[in-house]
């Protein structure tokens, strides 16, 4: 048996996020389908991780074992004639046995993107987050720096979300605005549910006026949920960048 891993990127508004679900259609059931028929048995498809129902992966790292002989070069487009267009696979690659596209994975970028305008734009829909009111880049910047470092991050994840630790390590947030486009891109070593989308909704709170950028780490160390911003949709969360030990994958929006 090979051990696949096939480089992807996904539009995600169609699907109930990437893990598998009985009823729901997401983008590893509909690739494991797709994959079913190419190399004419049942597979079972590991992802770097799990994207929320709408949230997009620029880029994206999934395994798979097979015994088919089809080669490497002819999979790619074998597997995009059998996919909807939202779905398409890119590369795929041999690994080690040993590879996992999710325990290989050392850390993750998102970038959550904000659509800021007087005026809505038709084509950022389920793409960008639409913010009319204007937003200062340099409070948002300001806000982003106090959730940098290892802090637990409990406030900032769904209510009633079970795991082990709520503790990540932050490596950078950063906030870049072109024109009418405010993109919020963070690195860590893990993520929480709903994480991201919570940090964006505090760092929109700071730039409302809601929140100071100072008073971020009392109330990440307090832990209260209901204290910081809001989860903002999902559809301006792209996942854009992965790194492995010896290997990264990155894709910009």
């Amino acid at each position: 048996m090979k051990n696949i891993a096939l480089k992807l990127m996904y539009v995600g508004t169609a699907y109930h996020g990437w893990q598998v679900q009985k009823k729901d259609v997401t983008v590893a059931g509909t690739l494991e389908r797709a994959l079913e028929s190419v190399v004419n048995h049942p597979v079972r498809i590991t992802g770097c991780g799990r994207t929320d129902a709408g949230v997009h992966a620029k880029v994206y790292i999934a395994n798979f074992f097979t015994d088919s002989t089809i080669p490497l070069d002819r999979l790619p487009l074998a597997l995009n004639t059998r996919l909807p267009d939202d779905i398409v696979v890119e590369q795929a690659m041999l690994m080690p046995d040993r590879f996992s596209a999710i325990g290989a994975c050392v850390k993750k970028e998102y970038t959550y993107r904000i659509y800021n305008s007087r005026i809505r734009n038709a084509f950022y829909v389920d793409r960008a987050y639409f913010h009319a009111k204007p937003l200062d880049e340099s409070i948002l910047r300001a806000a982003a720096a106090q959730m940098v470092g290892t802090h637990n991050f409990a406030a900032m994840q769904s209510v009633g979300t079970e795991v082990r630790s709520t503790v990540r390590t932050v490596y950078y947030f950063e906030v870049e605005r072109q024109n009418e486009i405010i993109d919020l891109r963070v690195c860590a070593n893990g993520f929480l549910y709903n994480m991201v989308r919570a940090m964006a909704g505090t760092l929109l709170y700071t730039a409302l006026g809601k929140l100071q950028p100072e008073e971020i780490p009392a109330l990440l160390e307090a832990g209260d949920r209901t204290a910081v911003g809001p989860t903002l949709p999902p559809g301006g969360l792209y996942l854009t960048h992965l790194w492995y030990d010896d290997w990264e994958v990155a894709a910009h929006v």
